[in-house]
């Protein structure tokens, strides 16, 4: 009888020990989510206590997304302007900055003029416009969304999804191949994948939209298999193993992209094994010992791009928290490090100093940014350094 007893009480260790290690390696395996959901929580807690401004701010928004439940979907197939691939689904749009020649009768080849938009890249004849028109439109319905509980946003935004990426009359192929091309100089050029920067907005979406068991099987897949061709698209590419070497907010935005999809296909190791070696790297070799960034600072919106810049590595170090990989507090032997970058610029938010380099567009909006982004550090990191500034700018 005490024998048996005794291989009993084995019996229930072990399965003791099973279920402790299969709870462990389940915990290990569950999905990393892009979406913030803390951060829309909070904010819901305040309409929810009745803050005025998150109320304020609430109703604007579904005001806001209310109108968009009528628009009709976005497709690359809309544009009047083809690709030199002749297809319409491939995506197109031209650089920016690039001007007509007044030197050559018909304007070949473009000129450039370093943070002066031409117009006519803005305009149906590319897809610049109807992406970025896209993108906002699914964040503003997935808010609504989150907020409110309501399919009637999330249904909205399925059926856009369906028209952008998946519908064969519509959708857009997993690539960027024309991206920022340049008229009579080239097809297309690695800069156009940093106009997918805010792609995640479709990842947050179809997170929520699977957690509240509402995303149908057959879309989920459908944009699993898309995110999966356009992520090896982004890594084999000639175009996308270009963008992946540039040293300046290219680099960094590219990883942001890559790395977000990557941890929506749940492929942590490799998202932490980029971030460990690739993106810190980046980090100091684009940030100075004294917080500058020489290559943003030479732009015509040196004060823009810094800021962008920032926010971008701030996105790698939030994605690095979420895997394990500490990119907030990384610091090279000479002191290099995403903290010093946003050190670096706290004088000339709070005015202590004029900035001395070339600025030809209103600071604003990346001021705003930046506040922003110091909360949101302050938050993550539980980062007090930034303390005294919040409070100067009213922040805290």
């Amino acid at each position: 009888m005490t024998r048996k007893l005794g291989v009993y009480k084995k019996i229930v260790v072990a399965l003791f020990i099973s279920i402790y290690a299969c709870t462990g390696a389940q915990k290990h395996q569950e999905k990393v989510h892009i979406i913030e959901y803390e951060a829309l929580e909070a904010q819901q807690n305040q309409i929810k206590n009745g803050d005025a401004k998150a109320v304020e701010n609430y109703k604007a928004l579904l005001k806001q997304a209310d109108k968009l439940l009528t628009i009709e979907g976005f497709s690359v197939v809309n544009k009047e302007g083809v690709p030199p691939s002749g297809n319409k689904h491939d995506y197109m749009s031209i650089g920016p900055y690039w001007w007509p020649n007044p030197e050559t009768q018909n304007g070949l080849p473009y000129i450039r003029k370093d943070g002066e938009i031409n117009p006519e890249t803005r305009n149906n004849f590319t897809d610049f416009t109807a992406n970025a028109n896209f993108l906002s439109t699914v964040n503003t319905l997935t808010k609504a969304y989150f907020y409110t509980n309501e399919n009637k946003y999330a249904n909205k935004n399925l059926e856009l999804i369906q028209t952008w990426f998946l519908d064969e009359d519509t959708k857009m192929n997993p690539n960027v191949n024309y991206g920022q091309y340049v008229p009579g100089k080239s097809d297309g050029r690695c800069f156009g994948i940093i106009e997918f920067e805010s792609i995640n907005n479709v990842l947050k979406f179809l997170e929520l939209a699977k957690d509240r068991k509402i995303l149908d099987k057959k879309t989920e897949e459908g944009m699993i298999n898309w995110f999966t061709d356009y992520s090896n698209w982004l890594k084999n590419s000639n175009l996308g193993k270009e963008e992946a070497t540039r040293k300046n907010n290219h680099g960094t935005n590219y990883d942001v992209q890559l790395l977000s999809i990557l941890l929506y296909l749940n492929k942590v190791e490799e998202v932490k094994a980029y971030l460990s070696t690739i993106t810190k790297s980046r980090i100091f070799s684009q940030i100075e010992p004294d917080g500058s960034q020489p290559l943003e600072l030479a732009r015509t919106k040196s004060f823009s791009y810094s800021v962008m810049n920032l926010h971008a590595f701030l996105e790698l170090a939030r994605l690095g928290e979420k895997v394990g990989v500490n990119l907030w507090n990384a610091t090279s032997e000479d002191g290099r490090s995403i903290k010093k970058g946003y050190q670096y610029m706290l004088p000339y938010v709070t005015n202590e100093k004029k900035w001395k380099y070339k600025q030809i567009k209103d600071i604003k909006h990346s001021r705003e940014k930046f506040t922003a982004d110091l909360k949101k550090a302050r938050k993550l990191f539980k980062e007090d350094a930034f303390n005294e500034v919040l409070e100067q700018l009213n922040q805290i």
